[in-house]
């Protein structure tokens, strides 16, 4: 029920409504808090980009795509772990550009990959990986963005791309499996 609601307010919108957006704020605020906080959970406390600043402007991001056709809520929830990527990429290399230099830290994408602690130096190390990996297979680095920047489901995943729950599965072992290894070459 919660699902076709999100589905109507983002159609609503997409089509003119901008009333829709009242709406669609609680429905997808609790999820947005959820997804950011899982990114965010292995950064040091004082730094500017906290979990509500993360949803706010990855909120309004999304909202100013007014030509998305909106497939369902899943397919919302995709775009806003594209969206939160680029977000805390540009914050790292921010972040970066302030400190030159620091340490490398040990990186690895395991099955429960939204519990991982990463500081935002790992997420800039993943970011330029699937710059790599998107040359050799797209479809993969939108499964690796949802599951791991956006800590979708493999059924969530699966809805937001319109491909099956197997093939999640597999293009998710295949990237961490290509992540991993070109990982160790790094380190």
């Amino acid at each position: 029920m919660e699902s076709s609601k999100i589905t109507m307010l983002l159609q609503k919108h997409a089509s003119g409504h901008r009333e829709a957006l009242d709406e669609l704020i609680p429905l997808v605020y609790e999820k947005m808090q959820q997804m950011a906080k899982y990114r965010l959970q292995g950064e040091k406390d004082g730094h500017t980009i906290n979990t509500t600043a993360l949803v706010h402007e990855a909120y309004l991001k999304l909202v100013d795509f007014d030509r998305i056709e909106w497939q369902n809520r899943d397919h919302f929830f995709g775009i806003a772990s594209q969206v939160m990527r680029n977000i805390l990429v540009d914050y790292a290399v921010k972040q970066q550009a302030q400190k030159r230099g620091g340490k490398q830290h040990k990186v690895t994408l395991g099955e429960s990959d939204c519990a991982t602690e990463l500081n935002l130096e790992d997420i800039l190390t993943v970011h330029q990986l699937l710059e790599r990996l998107e040359e050799i297979d797209e479809r993969q680095v939108r499964v690796v963005e949802c599951r791991f920047f956006g800590c979708l489901t493999i059924e969530e995943t699966a809805n937001a791309l319109n491909i099956s729950t197997a093939t999640v599965s597999r293009d998710w072992n295949m990237a961490r499996a290509w992540l991993n290894r070109e990982l160790e070459f790094i380190r």
